[in-house]
Parts: structure tokens; C-alpha cells; sequence
């Protein structure tokens, strides 16, 4: 039947039989018996016939879509099957954000490769959610809360976000006991509109609203506001793995560690999703595997803070 199933959806683009037949370099007529038998299996005319056009028939359209989940699902199963029988090589297409990807991704595509290399890695660096089927991309590292949608996804670390500030600042201006105190402190932060939900809320604090909190400067680049509390400028609230190598350095102190967290309301996370059926399977799930032994659980960067534990990752 998946024979005959290749032959349906090649029909149905093609609005014929010859054009299949010539294609395939077979007789008209074993592509229709093939369509025939089919139909038979299935007890409904999948197609009209005329003398001018081959029409899909409404059983046809409404078989449609299952014909090419299935061929996309068996093409993602030889995939998963044989690349795990042979050494795995050609392209792989990986999108991620630039700040991670500069931070995370390169030690980790450096390790990769050295473990396949006869893959093609290309990691396209963007700060916007791409299309993964219009983009060719086989995965993408999305920071956040995932919206509904087929991608199959896989978590790869918990997101936190956490307050802290540079030595010399809270020499100048004090530590704050408690996020209530930041309403009298230099917070750097995002402009409004761009803000995440997440930004300047503490879980079980404030009914988890953000805290109305100010400060000299606002930028709508997260590694400028890092840069900026390195300097000294003020308090920033950015996500663990963006400050975890400055924390452990001692250029950052974690402020209200006991804290350190999203909000309930907020399931935010790093995750790695891909389009079900890409030809690539195999290679994307080896990368995503060695992602997840990259970062180890819980991953690096708040192990070197000393973080309490989050949540496990599934």
C-alpha cells in the first residue's frame, strides 16, 4: 500500500496518470492498477476520470492529508533507522539566537563535529522566529514559551532569569535585602513594548507583576544592558545563561538567590524544535542529543553559579 500511496499524492499533483507514468517510465496502465487496487483496499473512488482531467473526488481530498502524513512519517522513520546504520553526513541547518549561539552554540558545534565529521553544520544566527519549513532549516534554538504548533520539540534547560549587579555598584549604592528594595536602586532595563512577561517578576512576590522599577538607561539588546552592569551602571534581571560565566567570575553578584525563578503563570524554557517529516531526522536528533549532554542537567552555566536546583527538564 505505501507503493501505491507514493503513486496517489504523485497523481494528485499531477492531475494524471501520464505524467506519472512518463516520470516513473512505466505503462500508463501500472499506474492506474495501482491506483485501482488502492481504492479497492480503501472502498472509495479516490479520483474522477475523464478523457481530459484526473480531479481528486471528495474521499480523495479528504484522504489527502493522512497519505502525506504518512509518507512524511515513514520517510522520518527510514531516516531515524538508517542513519543510525551508517556514518552520519551531508547538511545540517540549525537557527538560533545570536547571544546564545555565540555563548552556547559554538563550543557545542565544535564537540559535534569532532564527534560527526562528516557533517555539514550551518548555524544561521537571527534574533527572529524562522519559518522553519519556508527556511529550509532542519532546527531552531527558541528561547521561551513555545506557541501551539507542529513542531516537535524537545527541552533542552529550564529558563531563569536572575537579578544581580556588579561588585563596584553595590559598593556604591548598597545591596538591596529583598526585590521590593529595587524600587530605590539603577535598573537597567528593556523599553516597555519589548519587554518578555517575565521581566522584573519573582515568584510568590508582588502578586508575580512585574516591579515598577527605573533606572538611566533602557536598551532593547539584552548584551548591552550585560555590558552596562559590568560598568557598573545599575541592577540588570537577565536570564542565567547570558550572566552565569560573569557570575562565576565574580564580575556579577546573584541578588535574592532564594527567588531565582519565572513565575508560575510563566513556562518559559530553552528549547530545540524541528519540522516532523524533514528528511534530516536523523542528523537533527544527534544534534539535539548532543545539545542536551552539552549542557548536562542542570546545565553548566547555572551549575558554575551555584544556582539552587530548577524544576528537571523531561
Amino acid at each position: 500500500m505505501l507503493e501505491a500511496i507514493d503513486l496517489f499524492l504523485e497523481v494528485a499533483a499531477a492531475a494524471g496518470f501520464s505524467p506519472v507514468a512518463r516520470a516513473r517510465n512505466v505503462p500508463v496502465s501500472s499506474v492506474t492498477r495501482r491506483i485501482d487496487g488502492l481504492e479497492a483496499d480503501l472502498g472509495v473512488r479516490l479520483f474522477n476520470r475523464s478523457s481530459r482531467r484526473v480531479a481528486l473526488t471528495d474521499a480523495g481530498e479528504q484522504f489527502l492529508p493522512y497519505a502525506r502524513s504518512l509518507q512524511a512519517e515513514l520517510a522520518e522513520a527510514r531516516e531515524a533507522v538508517t542513519s543510525r546504520l551508517a556514518e552520519p553526513r551531508g547538511p545540517l541547518t540549525v537557527t538560533a539566537p545570536a547571544a546564545f549561539t555565540r555563548l552556547h552554540l559554538v563550543s557545542a558545534a565544535a564537540s559535534f563535529l569532532q564527534r560527526h565529521p562528516r557533517i555539514e553544520l550551518e548555524l544561521q544566527v537571527t534574533d527572529q522566529i524562522v519559518d522553519l519549513g519556508g527556511q529550509r532549516a532542519d532546527v531552531a534554538i527558541r528561547l521561551g514559551i513555545l506557541p501551539d504548533s507542529d513542531l516537535a520539540a524537545t527541552r533542552l534547560a529550564p529558563l531563569r532569569r536572575v537579578a544581580c549587579a556588579s561588585p563596584t555598584y553595590l559598593a556604591r549604592k548598597g545591596t538591596p535585602a529583598s526585590p521590593a528594595d529595587l524600587l530605590d536602586h539603577d535598573c537597567l532595563t528593556l523599553p516597555g513594548p519589548v519587554a518578555p512577561p517575565s521581566w522584573w517578576c519573582f515568584p510568590g512576590l508582588n502578586s508575580e507583576v512585574a516591579m515598577s522599577v527605573d533606572g538611566p538607561l533602557r536598551s532593547n539588546d539584552t548584551f548591552t544592558l550585560l555590558q552596562a552592569a559590568l560598568e557598573g551602571m545599575g541592577i540588570v534581571h537577565l536570564s542565567s545563561w547570558l550572566v552565569g560565566a560573569h557570575v562565576a567570575a565574580g564580575s556579577l553578584v546573584v541578588l535574592f538567590p532564594e527567588v531565582i525563578g519565572l513565575p508560575a503563570n510563566v513556562q518559559g524554557a530553552i528549547h530545540a524544535v524541528r519540522l516532523p517529516g524533514r528528511s534530516h531526522v536523523g542528523k537533527a536528533q544527534l544534534w539535539i542529543d548532543h545539545l542536551r549532554q552539552h549542557f548536562g542537567q542542570p546545565p553548566y552555566w547555572d551549575r558554575a553559579m551555584n544556582l539552587p536546583a530548577a524544576a528537571s527538564v523531561p
